[in-house]
């Protein structure tokens, strides 16, 4: 299956700039982005990067500066046949998680993130189209109501996860084993237990 990995190559991660610099916010989601790509790949797919901006990528990369809904919806427009799409910040992903959601049934699978986003999904329906504006999750299930198309959800902790704030970081220290939670660990993070609750902080 070709899986579309979209990936913020000009303004990477600006939710993190409390804790990164800018350059370091590059660096760090050009490191997901690997992760995310070595996923898809052992999983026996095809990954294309959908980037803002040029870059450098182990993968296809196809630029497209529109915003994301737009961006998505014209690579997914004329496909032949299913269509992935797996978001670049989800560094906990594995093959198996990958492979779990590409083999679930239904016109629109959904893998579901926190807060109503959708982190990932599997587009066999020609005439679906995603949203990613505010809940996403639910548009996304309204618009395959719509066009008689059957929903699939899978609850994947790995594909929820996505790496936004700097309270995500923990979660990378805790169950990652990839290049994102190398660098972060190379940058100085560690994961900071106080009062039954566990953090980051940074050490160097």
């Amino acid at each position: 299956m070709r899986i579309v990995v979209p990936f913020a190559a000009d303004r990477p991660k600006t939710r993190l700039a409390g804790v990164l610099s800018p350059d370091e916010r590059a660096d760090f989601a050009g490191a997901m982005l690997r992760d995310v790509l070595r996923a898809v790949r052992r999983a026996g797919h095809e990954p294309t990067v959908l980037a803002t901006a040029p870059t450098a990528a182990d993968a296809p990369v196809v630029v497209d500066d529109r915003p994301l809904s737009a961006a998505v919806n014209g690579a997914i427009e004329g496909s032949d046949g299913p269509v992935g799409v797996v978001m670049s910040d989800l560094a906990l992903a594995t093959p198996a998680s990958v492979e779990r959601l590409c083999a679930a049934e239904g016109d629109v699978v959904i893998a579901p993130g926190r807060g109503g986003g959708t982190n990932a999904l599997v587009i066999r329906h020609p005439a679906f189209r995603v949203d990613y504006h505010g809940a996403s999750y639910l548009d996304h299930r309204r618009a395959a109501r719509e066009i008689g198309a059957s929903v699939r959800e899978v609850d994947s902790m790995r594909l929820a996860t996505d790496v936004d704030e700097p309270s995500d970081l923990a979660e990378l220290l805790l169950h990652g084993d990839g290049a994102a939670r190398d660098w972060l660990t190379d940058a100085g993070f560690e994961l900071d237990v106080r009062d039954g609750r566990v953090g980051v902080r940074r050490v160097r």
